[in-house]
């Protein structure tokens, strides 16, 4: 093992030369083990990269979150403006469908006096049905619904009762027995209330 002798005379030392943890002792004996001052430098510079790895491993897991997080809000984000786009494009039409309902309440009561209707020219009257079952595709490939509660009970959300009728059966009690208009819903919302006539069940002697 190559050993060296240290004479303190013959040494410059540099101000900001930081010995190595056991050079010390090294020089009290008088001796420098040059495996040993490796060694132990070696493991000073192992721990501090280690040290530096840490933070390093830290800062990723941090700036990994960060990036998820903006990711994820990113994707929200979008799936917000795409449900709004939904909805708008699903009610874009709704003034103009509101305004087309009339048209259906007077073609159903037209076409209430059958034989009225029968009456008109046949050319004419297969045209205007024509025209009419064009407008209904249209209105329904839009979102429109008609509500016929017919026999259904009685559902404030959806139906307007105009009068109660007495039923004879119990479980006609709250049950639309007539429809006056139809109603219409348009993608869910309702647009027009069902006017009706509801069943009201009495028993005797009331």
């Amino acid at each position: 093992m190559n050993k060296t002798k240290a004479n303190n005379s013959d040494v410059n030392i540099d101000p900001e030369f930081e010995p190595v943890k056991g050079a010390d002792r090294a020089v009290e004996d008088g001796t420098l083990d040059d495996s040993v001052i490796a060694e132990e430098a070696m493991g000073e510079t192992v721990k501090k990269f280690r040290e530096k790895l840490k933070v390093c491993e830290s800062e990723k897991i941090e700036y990994l979150t960060g990036w998820q997080r903006a990711k994820a809000d990113l994707i929200n984000a979008r799936k917000r403006d795409e449900t709004e786009r939904a909805e708008f494009l699903k009610y874009a039409n709704e003034n103009l469908i509101h305004d087309l309902i009339p048209v259906l309440d007077h073609w159903d009561m037209a076409r209430s006096h059958q034989e009225s209707w029968e009456k008109v020219d046949k050319n004419w009257r297969v045209g205007v049905e024509s025209i009419f079952t064009q407008l209904v595709k249209a209105l329904t490939e839009n979102g429109l619904v008609e509500i016929d509660p017919m026999g259904e009970k009685f559902d404030h959300s959806k139906h307007e009762a105009m009068a109660y009728e007495p039923v004879n059966e119990k479980d006609r009690d709250g049950v639309v027995v007539q429809v006056i208009q139809k109603g219409y819903v348009l993608n869910g919302k309702v647009l027009k209330a069902a006017k009706v006539k509801v069943g009201e069940w009495k028993k005797v002697g009331e």
